[in-house]
């Protein structure tokens, strides 16, 4: 958190005008002209905005909608939240991103959409899911809470789904302590998510006023909030560069240390790098023993049909063995990057690591 975005805070502290206004404004715009998509709406956090993405598609009881079972439990909450079924399917073990063919396999008849995450900032094969989704008539809805600044084929992950959302929570590297950013091409849905989280209001009438066309509710991301994001977005190619410098460090340094796997990127595919991930063998022992010697890793993400709301029910489908879950699961170990962290630093995480493997 420079000066600069410090400054930013203050000017919207001193001109009093807190909620959403031009500040959250210039945050959309500047993460719209960044990714090169034609509507972006800043909403308070990446589940609020996946769950506006299935209300906009007109998801809800009765309808499926397919989520991997390796994510974060909002992925497959918002499914819930507005009435329809999640089912839960596979991961590829080398990528941790959703195995295409087991959302194939997992599709019915009352499948209305998916939910692929891409994980960590590996982009997801955009080429398999268009397939899919043109076969099966489904719809494209992509939790990319940490893909900001990740592409695919040279394309910037966002403009591949047709509604895509990303998280600004403070794991991110660009974050605004809590909020999220929904972008999508179709000017259609943007204006029926930009009435929702405005509590559905609609045009304007002379004699009443504003006019409320549809149940609606307050998502908004407030200006104070937008201000942090806005000053990081303005040095996103920085930090982005930065990260993937850390992340090469770490990739020649962990080279030939037996009992460490990486994860592989995507084909064709630029990894922004959210989060450094590595495969080992006796994960939570490593890892407490890190973290009690002052090196905090971290796990990777949850296996969802392991937890009491994604147990096989009425509400949620499992749909094949989800053993590749469970091993990542078991076995993904995060360590740590942030944009201060020194090839010194790494190279002590490295060392550490290795004694302990």
């Amino acid at each position: 958190m420079s000066k600069e975005i410090k400054d930013k805070v203050c000017e919207v502290l001193d001109s009093g005008f807190l909620t959403e206004g031009p500040v959250t404004q210039k945050f959309e715009e500047a993460v719209r002209e960044f990714l090169g998509c034609r509507h972006t709406l800043a909403v308070t956090s990446c589940t609020t905005g996946l769950e506006m993405a299935l209300r906009a598609l007109g998801i809800g009881p009765g309808d499926e909608v397919i989520v991997p079972d390796y994510t974060y439990p909002a992925t497959a909450d918002v499914v819930a939240i507005v009435g329809a079924r999640v089912v839960l399917v596979d991961i590829c073990r080398d990528t941790m991103l959703i195995d295409y063919d087991a959302l194939e396999a997992a599709i019915t008849d009352r499948t209305r959409a998916m939910i692929p995450v891409s994980l960590f900032g590996n982009p997801l094969d955009y080429d398999r899911l268009a397939a899919l989704k043109e076969k099966y008539g489904l719809y494209l809805v992509e939790d990319a809470a940490c893909a900001l600044g990740a592409e695919f084929k040279g394309v910037k992950v966002g403009n591949h789904a047709d509604i895509a959302i990303f998280s600004c929570h403070p794991r991110k590297f660009i974050t605004t302590g809590e909020g999220g950013i929904i972008v999508t091409n179709n000017p259609g849905w943007a204006e029926w998510m930009e009435s929702y989280k405005h509590f559905g209001m609609g045009r304007s009438d002379s004699r009443a006023g504003t006019i409320f066309e549809r149940i609606g509710t307050n998502y908004k991301l407030s200006n104070l909030l937008a201000a942090v994001g806005l000053g990081q977005m303005q040095k996103i190619t920085e930090l982005l560069a930065r990260r993937l410098e850390l992340a090469h460090n770490y990739i020649a340094m962990l080279k030939g240390v037996p009992g460490v796997a990486l994860p592989r990127t995507t084909d064709l595919g630029k990894h922004s790098w959210q989060s450094f991930c590595i495969f080992i063998e006796n994960r939570d022992a490593v890892m407490a023993d890190l973290r009690q010697n002052g090196i905090e890793v971290q796990i990777g993400t949850y296996a969802l049909h392991l937890h009491p709301p994604f147990f096989a029910s009425a509400a949620c489908r499992h749909a094949g063995t989800l053993s590749a879950s469970k091993y990542a699961f078991d076995h993904c170990l995060t360590l740590p990057l942030y944009h201060d962290l020194t090839p010194a630093d790494q190279e002590t995480v490295v060392r550490e690591l290795s004694k302990r493997l």
